[in-house]
């Protein structure tokens, strides 16, 4: 666990201008000094991800919010006040702080206050704005411990800070609240309902925004197995077909299918429980990678609670690829 020290290293290398991991309740952060354009870029760089693709901002704290946009709208001072710190993002109108190399070009920015002991450390004794994506390579599996961003990214990160796994796992809910209506445009480790319980309305989710956020490429969150969604009752099935097609086969086995027998390279038993299964997400697909498998045969949950964030990040892994699988149908 990182130390008083290591904090202060960390901030001394985002003054500095370098880049540091540090961990988050949702995932490990690749982080920079918001307010530096060069230490900006680098994370794009470090990442190979498209300079067009806007970060997030990581603030101390929902006091500090009005220094990085420019109005808050009472909809988001409830929803800070309900769930800061926490796995929530906001997107709101870019303030003069905020330079368009974190925002991928765009007028509005996206803020949270993260709810892990060390980044807030880190962002109180750097004393400023943190500008963050996921600590790994663009499109791939998101880091949930340190050890992920260290095997990942090597040299390319100047300070790791260590805090344990992550444990919410999946990132952020990001919600619009730049128009008159609030619209969630990622699902993540806050609920839909919790969210409709504090404001008292149904909220969007649209399937395509306007608003550029992170996390909506096609492709993303995918381990170097291709992963190939199908009904549930069909998992077994599947995953056998594949096996004889020659595929060295990962399951993502539901919990209702716990005691049957399945042919396959490497088997996870899923959890019951979906917040058990949101924080061991990506180390499964990172598991199921480092067992071999070629392929990986997996359903979706019920898209309710964190089931929703669940579902998403498996949609996008399972996203378009330049080369398909042979012999078995996509869900």
């Amino acid at each position: 666990m990182a130390s008083i020290s290591d904090i202060d290293k960390a901030a001394g290398a985002l003054r500095a201008g370098g880049l540091v991991a540090f961990p988050t309740e949702t995932v490990y952060g690749l982080g920079a000094n918001a307010e530096d354009p060069t230490a900006v870029s680098r994370i794009f760089q470090a990442k190979g991800r498209p300079p067009s693709h806007p970060l997030i901002v990581h603030i101390a704290g929902a006091e500090h919010l009005c220094d990085w946009v420019q109005d808050v709208p009472a909809t988001a001072r409830l929803l800070a006040e309900c769930f800061w710190p926490g796995p929530l993002t906001l997107i709101l109108r870019r303030g003069r702080r905020v330079p368009l190399e974190a925002t991928g070009g765009l007028e509005t920015v996206a803020v949270r206050v993260p709810d892990h002991p060390v980044a807030l450390a880190m962002l109180s004794a750097f004393g400023g704005g943190v500008t963050a994506p996921s600590a790994n390579r663009f499109g791939q599996v998101s880091p949930t411990t340190a050890n992920d961003v260290r095997v990942e990214l090597g040299e390319a990160v100047d300070f790791v800070l260590d805090g344990g796994p992550c444990e919410v796992g999946v990132e952020s809910t990001i919600v619009d609240v730049t128009g008159d209506a609030p619209s969630i445009l990622r699902p993540g480790g806050v609920t839909r309902e919790d969210l409709e319980a504090v404001l008292g309305y149904r909220l969007a989710v649209p399937s395509t925004s306007p608003v550029r956020v992170p996390g909506q490429h096609p492709s993303h969150y995918a381990p170097q197995a291709r992963v190939v969604l199908v009904e549930p009752e069909k998992v077994l099935t599947e995953a056998e077909l594949a096996q004889e097609l020659g595929h060295q086969v990962g399951v993502f086995l539901p919990p209702s299918f716990t005691d049957a027998s399945v042919k396959a390279h490497a088997v996870v038993a899923l959890p019951v429980s979906l917040a058990a299964y949101a924080r061991g997400l990506y180390g499964f697909l990172r598991e199921l990678d480092q067992q071999g498998c070629d392929l990986i045969i997996a359903s979706l949950p019920a898209e309710e609670g964190l089931g929703c964030a669940i579902a998403n990040r498996l949609r996008r892994a399972a996203g378009p690829r330049p080369s398909s699988v042979p012999g078995l149908q996509e869900h």
